[in-house]
């Protein structure tokens, strides 16, 4: 794998010396996400960190000024907050008070040593709100996000307007590991696999060739320490027995629920758990996008837009 430009650019910024000609597998895991990384960084402006209970939090605003419930934006299991970014857009072109996040071991957030579960990341979303001074929100959460807004719902229903499920994985059975602890060796053995999972991304898509550099662009987030046993630990710790229970309650709720899917998502596959959310969630309102693998938000975004001018009654 050859080393992308960007990447070359955080190492170089971090001031880690390095032989003229070097591959990516040489620098694996071998930037901490410390006061002097987040020092080299050039924000925009929206873009900042805040010092939450477990880290550092990235998180990018816009119109935070006219902000009477926001629109959160929670990505999923391994790419952060950037593959929000056309959707992002779109609303703040709109004029809505939007927010979007790294969660813990993710992009440019910390990657804390602490076991990675929904609760952490909904209390982290929660606690970025707190200090933003929002309230209430709607929250759209596009695959593993999908089990963070659910958690968020559970702790804290008084401030959700509404659940946008993008691609959720969080109606798959699933149980949590006997020992959710992570061992070295399981670290080992996924920076093993670096160099084969940009690769892997591009099997989101129903149409890979229209997304050239998305491989490249997540070749950047393997420099970062931690980011292995971040994973490890996210997937050990999933458990579906507690999101079926918000699950449950939510349908009992005034909280409106909107899922959202690909026509043709091989990632999450709709028909593993067609069943449950019908059972789980009877009244949702559910939407298929036409053209599109497991991130629908950027393959047929002309739809994706349209669907939620309809959901938020945008103008």
């Amino acid at each position: 794998m050859i080393m992308t430009r960007r990447l070359m650019a955080v190492l170089l910024s971090c001031a880690l010396f390095l032989p003229l000609i070097v591959h990516a597998e040489a620098v694996f895991e071998s930037v901490t996400k410390d006061a002097a990384f987040r020092g080299t960084l050039e924000l925009s402006d929206g873009e900042a960190f805040v010092l939450l209970s477990q880290g550092h939090t990235y998180y990018r605003t816009a119109n935070l000024t006219a902000c009477e419930g926001a629109d959160v934006l929670v990505h999923g299991f391994s790419v952060p907050s950037y593959i929000w970014e056309p959707t992002f857009d779109f609303l703040a072109s709109k004029g809505r008070c939007v927010v979007m996040l790294d969660l813990y071991g993710r992009g440019m957030s910390d990657n804390p040593d602490v076991a990675y579960t929904d609760r952490l990341f909904a209390m982290q979303v929660l606690e970025l709100l707190d200090h933003l001074a929002i309230t209430k929100a709607s929250f759209f959460g596009l695959s593993n996000g999908g089990r963070v807004v659910s958690q968020i719902a559970g702790l804290a229903p008084e401030r959700v307007q509404r659940l946008v499920y993008v691609a959720s994985s969080g109606f798959r059975d699933v149980t949590r590991a006997a020992d959710p602890s992570v061992a070295d060796q399981e670290i080992a053995d996924l920076i093993a696999r670096y160099p084969d999972l940009p690769a892997g991304q591009l099997s989101d898509f129903k149409d890979p060739g229209r997304f050239q550099d998305w491989d490249d662009k997540y070749a950047e987030l393997l420099v970062h320490q931690g980011f292995a046993k971040a994973l490890i630990s996210t997937r050990k710790n999933h458990d579906s027995r507690e999101l079926d229970r918000i699950h449950a309650a939510l349908q009992d709720s005034d909280i409106p629920v909107t899922t959202i899917w690909g026509d043709s998502d091989t990632v999450v596959v709709y028909a593993d758990f067609a069943e449950k959310i019908d059972r789980l969630l009877p009244r949702r309102v559910e939407h298929f996008v036409p053209a599109s693998g497991h991130l629908p938000h950027m393959e047929n975004q002309p739809y994706f837009e349209a669907l939620l001018t309809d959901i938020l009654a945008l103008d």
